[in-house]
Parts: C-alpha cells; sequence; structure tokens
C-alpha cells in the first residue's frame, strides 16, 4: 500500500469515526428530551403551567360564541366580493344592524331569498368587530313578491325603508320596527292608497323619534287652532303673528287630512280629495327631509295620486 492511500485511508477513516461516534449521542440527547405537546388544547395547559387564568370568549362563562338573535327587517343589500352579500337591517331589539351574508348571491345559497329588502326574517348572528355575521335565517313576511309587481308600492317602500335607514341608533326601537312592518304588510295588501301609507307611516315615524309636529295648536306660541300656515322648520302649523314671510297656507281640508293621517283615520283618509292629497304629501315630504337632515331620494319616485 503506498504512503498517499495510507494516509487517505487513516484521514477518511479518522473522518468517518468522529461522525460516527457522534451519532449515537445526538440520537441519545433526542430520545432524553421530552416530548413536545402538540395536541388539542395545548394553548390552555400551557396558561395553567404558568399560573394564567383560561380565556375567556366574551359570549358566556362556558366560553361560548358570542351569537344573538333577533327579528329584523331588511333595509339595503350590498354585493361583496363575489359570493357574499353585506345587508343592513333594522332590528326588534337590536337597533340598525350591519351584517355580511356569506354566499347568499350564489344559486345554491339555502337562505339567500330571505335576506332581500322589503322581507322580515328571524336570523341569527355572530358577533364581529366591524360587521357581523348572517348564520341562520328564517322568513317570518315575504313582501317583497306583491310589493315590486306594482309600481307605486315598491317606490312607497323605497322611501319607507330609506327613511328608517336615516334614522340613527338611539332612534331605531322597537316601536320603529314594529311601525315599518306594519307599513310594508299593508303596502303589500294594498289596503289603502300607496301614497297615502306612506304619509302616514313618515309622520309616525317623526313622532316616535321626538319630532311630532303641531297639527292643531300654534307650534311656535302654542295659540289654540286650527291654524292656516304649516312651516317645517317652526315644527309645523303656525298662527298669523308666528308665520314669517313665505309661510305655506294650508287649506282647512288638508289641515283635517293631516291630522288624520296621524291619528290612522283611514275612513276620512281614503274619502280625500287628490288635491288635498297632493298638498298633504307635499308638506309631510319637507317636514321629514328637514327633520332628517337628508333627503329622501326615493320620493320623487313616487307617484302623487296613486290607485289603491
Amino acid at each position: 500500500m503506498s504512503a498517499r492511500t495510507a494516509v487517505g485511508g487513516v484521514a477518511g477513516f479518522g473522518v468517518r469515526g468522529r461522525h460516527a461516534a457522534a451519532r449515537p449521542r445526538a440520537a441519545a440527547c433526542r430520545r432524553s428530551s421530552p416530548q413536545r405537546d402538540t395536541g388539542p388544547g395545548r394553548i390552555s395547559r400551557r396558561r395553567a403551567d404558568r399560573g394564567i387564568p383560561p380565556l375567556r370568549l366574551p359570549g358566556g362563562d362556558n366560553g361560548t360564541v358570542p351569537t344573538y338573535r333577533d327579528e329584523v327587517v331588511i333595509l339595503r343589500t350590498h354585493k361583496l366580493g363575489e359570493a357574499d352579500r353585506i345587508v343592513t337591517a333594522l332590528s326588534r331589539r337590536n337597533g340598525k344592524i350591519r351584517a355580511v351574508a356569506k354566499g347568499v348571491r350564489r344559486t345554491s345559497s339555502r337562505f339567500g331569498s330571505r335576506l332581500e329588502p322589503f322581507m322580515v326574517a328571524d336570523v341569527q348572528l355572530y358577533k364581529g368587530r366591524s360587521l357581523d355575521i348572517v348564520q341562520q335565517a328564517e322568513s317570518l313576511g315575504s313582501y317583497g313578491a306583491d310589493i315590486v309587481a306594482h309600481y307605486d308600492r315598491y317606490t312607497s317602500a323605497h322611501a319607507m325603508v330609506e327613511a328608517a335607514d336615516r334614522l340613527n341608533e338611539a332612534e331605531a326601537t322597537p316601536q320603529q320596527y314594529l311601525l315599518l312592518v306594519g307599513g310594508l304588510r299593508a303596502l303589500a295588501k294594498g289596503e289603502h292608497a300607496s301614497r297615502s301609507l306612506l304619509d302616514s307611516y313618515l309622520l309616525r315615524a317623526m313622532a316616535l323619534s321626538g319630532w311630532a309636529p303641531g297639527l292643531h295648536d300654534c307650534a311656535r306660541c302654542g295659540r289654540p287652532g286650527p291654524h292656516d300656515w304649516f312651516v317645517a322648520q317652526i315644527g309645523g302649523m303656525v298662527c298669523d303673528h308666528c308665520a314669517p314671510a313665505g309661510s305655506a297656507r294650508v287649506a282647512p281640508q288638508t289641515s283635517s287630512l293631516l291630522r288624520s293621517l296621524m291619528a290612522g283615520e283611514w275612513s276620512e283618509v281614503d274619502a280625500a280629495s287628490a288635491g288635498s292629497s297632493a298638498a298633504a304629501s307635499g308638506l309631510i315630504a319637507a317636514y321629514a327631509q328637514w327633520h332628517l337632515e337628508r333627503g329622501i331620494r326615493s320620493l320623487v319616485h313616487v307617484p302623487a295620486g296613486d290607485p289603491r
């Protein structure tokens, strides 16, 4: 054997020998180390080992997910992504709600048709950070089909839900929910003229929000009425001394119709003339938009003197 081969063999053997001797020690170290905890509940066990109390979700004492259930009227919807939709609704107990309905735009969605405008549904939602998530929906009132089949009902319903959407959180009370449901139900049945139902809804919605118009006594000085002038900025009917220049003069028939719309006296409302109804609708629209501080865009599409 040559010296080069001997040196190479000794050197190679020496290197292999050191690594071969090191492998059993590394394997022994790995076998002796404790097994890593990767099973379920490992975070809770680690917190318990360190003396840290366990995590609790804000849904209850047992850590359940924060869900809630409520009755809602769908006000409007917006597309989100490819198959989702953002739903804005007025609820019975939780005010206005904005939630994400996932997958409702797919044809295979189980409750997509229950979350359309003018629909009343019983929904279960998951409490999110900015938007809630709809988990379940059951239909309580299907008014959409009867409303969209008639143009006058459709435009009046749009004006109703738009006015309800203008309400702030403090004004979105259970009474507002019941009033809107009653208005949509009456529109779907076609019991009265659509514009009269809309006018009555707007007057009552303003009254529930604390902006009830004065329709008999003077809204400024309280002088007993009836009076002949209507000023939306002052709060309703005013006397001759309080009426500013440019005030709208109201006929006695129109003034009586306004009171009937507020009280729900439908026999007198249905018997009113077309001129009185049109004049009352103009005053109510001006009053509602002034106190909402925003225009109701759907009002321009509502026919005046529409059929029942």
